[in-house]
C-alpha cells in the first residue's frame, strides 16, 4: 500500500478539502495549548486543509479554566512585579498565537493564486480563483472587549499587540462598532492586518468594506505594499436565527390567522442565511468597482467575508447547515472543532452562496411583513455581542487570577 497515495485519496474525498474547489477557506474557531503542541493542528492543516484560526476571550477562558496546560506558565509569572491579570493573559495569549502562526506560516507562504473552472449540474461553468499568496494562514487575536466603544484606545492596543506578536500572518480582531470602524480604517492604513468582528447588518458590513478600501488607498499612497495587507469581515450567522426564531415563536403562540401563521413558519431558520447571501452580493458589487480594480492592479486583496458563529444552535436544524448554505468563492468559514468534525463526516459541499437570491430577498421582505425590523435585530445582537465578549473577558481574567494564586 502506498501511504502517500492513500492520504491523497482520503483528502480528495474529504468534504473539508472539497470546499477549496469552491474558493472557500475553512478556519478553526478554537485555540488550546495541546492543539498546538500535540500535533493536532498540524494534522488539521495537512489532512483537512485547514487554512487559518480565530480566537476570542471566551475560547481562551475555556482553555485556561478547562485544563492544567497553562499552569506552569502562569506560575512562572506569579512573582513578576507590576503584572496584573490582563498582562499575564496577554503574555499567555501571545505565546499561543505566535506558536499557531508559526505552524500556519507555510500555508501563508505557499498558497498561490490559481484559477479553477467548476462545472455544475446544470452545465454552467464558473471560474473560481483559489487563495492568492498571503491569502490564508492567519491567526486572529482580539483587542480588549472593554475598548469596543473607544476608537483611540483600540488603535493603541492593536498597534501594541501587532508589535508584540511580531508575525506577518497575524490579524488583530477589532469589533465592528461605530467606534471600531474608524479604528479599523486607521490600522489598515498603517499596514496592520485586521479581522473586523461582530458584524450582523448588511449596512454595517458595507461601512466596513468602504473603510477597508479607504485604508488600503491611504496605505498605498504612503508607499505601502498592498499585496501584504489582509483583512476579513466576520459576519455572524447563527445568532441571527436564534433571535429571529425567538421573536417569530412569540408571534406564533398568539397567531390564529392561518395565512399569517404560514408566513411566520416560513421565516424560521431562513433569515441568517438570507442575510448572509445578500451581504455576499454586496461584497461582489463593492469589489468589482473601478475604484477597487485600481487597487487590485497594485496587488491588493479583497477583504473576504468570513462567516462566524456557524455552529448550529437549534437541534432541529442540520448541524452543518451554516457551512453548506454559505459556500462561495473568496469566502472563509471559521468553525469550532465539533462543527469541523461534523462537516468532515457528512458535509455536502456545493456552490450555494449565490443560489436563489430572489428567495433570500423574499425572506427578508416577509420578515418585515410580520413586523420584525432587521435593524432592531442586528442592533441588539451587536450590543449583546459586545457585552458577551466583555463578560467573557471578565471571566477570563478571573480564571487567570485564580490560576496564578493557586
Amino acid at each position: 500500500m502506498n501511504p502517500v497515495g492513500t492520504l491523497e485519496t482520503a483528502k480528495a474525498a474529504n468534504p473539508l478539502i472539497q470546499l477549496q474547489t469552491f474558493g472557500q477557506s475553512i478556519w478553526l474557531d478554537y485555540i488550546r495549548r495541546d492543539l498546538l503542541k500535540g500535533g493536532e493542528l498540524q494534522r488539521l492543516i495537512t489532512e483537512d486543509g485547514l487554512r487559518g484560526m480565530t480566537s476570542n476571550p471566551a475560547i481562551f477562558e475555556k482553555a485556561i479554566a478547562g485544563s492544567t496546560e497553562y499552569q506552569d506558565f502562569l506560575d512562572s509569572l506569579a512573582g513578576r512585579a507590576g503584572l496584573n491579570a490582563k498582562g499575564r493573559y496577554e503574555l499567555l495569549a501571545i505565546r499561543d498565537i505566535q506558536d499557531a502562526a508559526d505552524l500556519l506560516r507555510p500555508v501563508y507562504q505557499s498558497t498561490e493564486k490559481r484559477e479553477v473552472c467548476v462545472r455544475y449540474d446544470d452545465g454552467q461553468i464558473q471560474r473560481v480563483y483559489q487563495s492568492a499568496q498571503k491569502r490564508d494562514g492567519y491567526v486572529s487575536l482580539e483587542v480588549s472587549p472593554y475598548l469596543a466603544h473607544d476608537t483611540n484606545s483600540t488603535i493603541d492596543e492593536a498597534r501594541r499587540l501587532w508589535k508584540s506578536v511580531a508575525r506577518q500572518n497575524l490579524m488583530i480582531k477589532v469589533p465592528g462598532t461605530a467606534e471600531g470602524i474608524p479604528a479599523f480604517r486607521q490600522l489598515i492604513s498603517e499596514g496592520i492586518n485586521v479581522n473586523v468582528t461582530l458584524l450582523f447588518a448588511q449596512a454595517v458590513y458595507e461601512e466596513v468594506a468602504a473603510a477597508f478600501i479607504d485604508g488600503v488607498e491611504k496605505f498605498a499612497a504612503t508607499g505601502g505594499d498592498v499585496s501584504k495587507l489582509a483583512s476579513v469581515a466576520s459576519f455572524f450567522i447563527s445568532r441571527i436565527d436564534s433571535l429571529v426564531d425567538s421573536l417569530v415563536g412569540d408571534q406564533l403562540k398568539k397567531e390564529t390567522d392561518a395565512a399569517r401563521k404560514a408566513k411566520l413558519q416560513g421565516i424560521l431558520g431562513k433569515v441568517a442565511i438570507a442575510n448572509g447571501k445578500l451581504t455576499y452580493e454586496a461584497y461582489q458589487r463593492i469589489f468589482s468597482t473601478p475604484r477597487w480594480k485600481a487597487l487590485a492592479a497594485k496587488g491588493a486583496q479583497t477583504q473576504r467575508v468570513l462567516w462566524a458563529s456557524t455552529s448550529t444552535k437549534n437541534p432541529n436544524y442540520r448541524d452543518v447547515l451554516y457551512i453548506e448554505e454559505l459556500i462561495g468563492p473568496d469566502t472563509v468559514n471559521t468553525v469550532p472543532p465539533a462543527t469541523l468534525d461534523a462537516f468532515r463526516d457528512h458535509g455536502k459541499p456545493r456552490q450555494s452562496l449565490t443560489e436563489d437570491l430572489d428567495g433570500a430577498r423574499k425572506t427578508m421582505a416577509d420578515l418585515a411583513g410580520v413586523g420584525i425590523v432587521m435593524k432592531d435585530v442586528t442592533d441588539k445582537l451587536t450590543a449583546d455581542g459586545v457585552k458577551l465578549f466583555a463578560d467573557a473577558f471578565d471571566t477570563l481574567l478571573a480564571a487567570v487570577e485564580k490560576s496564578t494564586k493557586r
